[in-house]
């Protein structure tokens, strides 16, 4: 056995246990530290044999174990514990030593550790590991937030373990300075949040409102994930159906809590103080919020409601194919809301987040299929990138094709007086962004009549134009 490892892994909960096993399979030596020793020796014992591990009691024992430049990968949770970690182990360290937080930390801590360990010259680095547990074991997608010269000292390691992209390239890279890969990883798992309430809403409504059976509902989700919206998550979703249906044609799952949802929230929190609509992002958050006040529900069982519709359609296949259009415009709409808010952030933090590559990183993707984030890739490519990626030709025939579908799912769980209130918002964000006045104005102008705080008015139009707005 080596006397020296070439990466030090810091926690060994799920997350870091299964990357440094996916370190030492790769052939990594890998030394590994977590404040539960039964961990630490748990690993050793019951994967020893998938490679080289080499267990520290100490932060000082750690340290001693890695070859020069020290790499060290921090994988406890955000926040205080990880300032702990970095509190114990900095002073340790040597100027072009290196730390990487594969955690899901705020941005802008990444940001404020980044710099504060700059001024020692120790370098840090902040990895979007996206995936879940399976993937940080066989290959996750990995965003790295950090310098140049740190990338060039950790990254090599990082590609060796992420999954690959569509056309064979690893799934981890650089994307900007500083906070970038956890910026990144926040806003994938923002969309995440809101592709999940997006197709709970398509169960609903296929349940409410075309009176299919859980049975059936596996069905069909089974044949949508052989087409535009296949993804990992819909197999999954489409085999959970199939299990937990009964006799009764009801699921075994547990009412949702409401509980949850951090990224979703941390999303649109910074969306709102950058004025940036992620409305869809938000619009999930609040909805499991909702489902959670169990007493409120019971209280407002007795409010009136629409008048009761028939459970089974003529015309059950069409119903399929409308819901499916709107889930698919649906979730173009929210990527392009997430791609939104990076664009935001590349200006305000001076940032050059390339979307084309976000997109590739993400191919192997559980949320969306890969050749629809190539197709994001190729309207960001060089000569064809448009400031809003819907309006790229090819999905914009998209959307053509899915109006009546799109419009007539919502208007039915309007009708049926089932809450879709993540295809409704996705309608009336696209709506409202192709629309050449937006309602917002009228209601501004009456709240600001000079335009001196919020807007301005024209002298063609006899209206108030919210500010930054010009019309010609």
């Amino acid at each position: 056995m080596p006397s020296t490892a070439q990466i030090g892994v810091i926690g060994l909960a799920a997350t870091g246990r299964n990357l440094a096993r996916n370190l030492a399979r790769r052939g990594y030596a890998v030394a590994v530290h977590s404040r539960t020793a039964d961990r630490t020796r748990g690993l050793v014992s019951e994967f020893g044999h998938e490679g080289t591990f080499l267990p520290a009691r100490t932060a000082r024992e750690l340290l001693s174990s890695l070859e020069r430049p020290r790499r060290l990968l921090i994988t406890v949770r955000a926040g205080e514990a990880t300032d702990s970690v970095i509190a114990a182990f900095a002073p340790l360290l040597e100027p072009g030593d290196l730390l990487v937080d594969g955690g899901d930390a705020h941005f802008a801590d990444t940001r404020r550790r980044e710099a504060e360990l700059g001024e020692h010259g120790i370098h840090f680095v902040g990895a979007g590991i996206s995936g879940g547990e399976e993937k940080t074991l066989y290959g996750p997608s990995i965003t790295v937030g950090g310098s140049p010269e740190a990338y060039d000292v950790v990254g090599p390691v990082l590609e060796t373990i992420a999954t690959r992209t569509s056309d064979g390239r690893p799934a981890a890279t650089r994307v900007g300075p500083d906070g970038a890969g956890h910026f990144v990883k926040m806003v994938h798992d923002g969309i995440a949040h809101a592709t999940v309430e997006l197709t709970a809403e398509a169960y609903d409504l296929l349940r409410g409102i075309g009176g299919f059976s859980p049975a059936r509902i596996a069905d069909v989700f089974g044949r949508w994930d052989g087409g535009r919206l296949g993804a990992h998550f819909t197999e999954i979703t489409a085999d959970l159906l199939a299990r937990t249906a009964v006799a009764d044609g009801e699921s075994r799952q547990e009412p949702y809590d409401g509980q949850g949802g951090g990224y979703g929230r941390r999303v649109a929190r910074s969306a709102q103080d950058a004025d940036v609509p992620v409305a869809n992002i938000a619009a999930a958050v609040f909805d499991q919020a909702l489902s959670g006040l169990a007493a409120w529900h019971r209280a407002a069982r007795r409010l009136p409601g629409p008048e009761p519709i028939g459970r089974h359609l003529a015309d059950a296949d069409g119903f399929v194919r409308e819901v499916e259009q709107a889930l698919y415009a649906s979730k173009v709409v929210v990527w392009a809301q997430g791609w939104h808010r990076i664009v935001e952030a590349n200006g305000a933090y001076g940032w050059d987040i390339d979307l084309g590559v976000v997109s590739s990183l993400w191919g192997d993707d559980s949320l969306v299929p890969a050749p629809f984030l190539d197709r994001i890739a190729g309207a960001h490519g060089s000569g064809r990138a448009v400031p809003c990626f819907p309006a790229d030709a090819a999905f914009t025939r998209e959307f053509a094709a899915a109006q009546r579908g799109w419009r007539g799912v919502v208007a039915a769980a309007a009708r049926g007086g089932v809450p879709a209130p993540a295809l409704s918002t996705a309608l009336s964000y696209y709506d409202t962004l192709r629309a050449e006045r937006v309602p917002a104005a009228p209601a501004r102008g009456r709240l600001d009549p000079a335009g001196v705080r919020t807007g301005h008015r024209t002298a063609q139009h006899d209206d108030f134009i919210p500010k930054g707005l010009r019309i010609p």
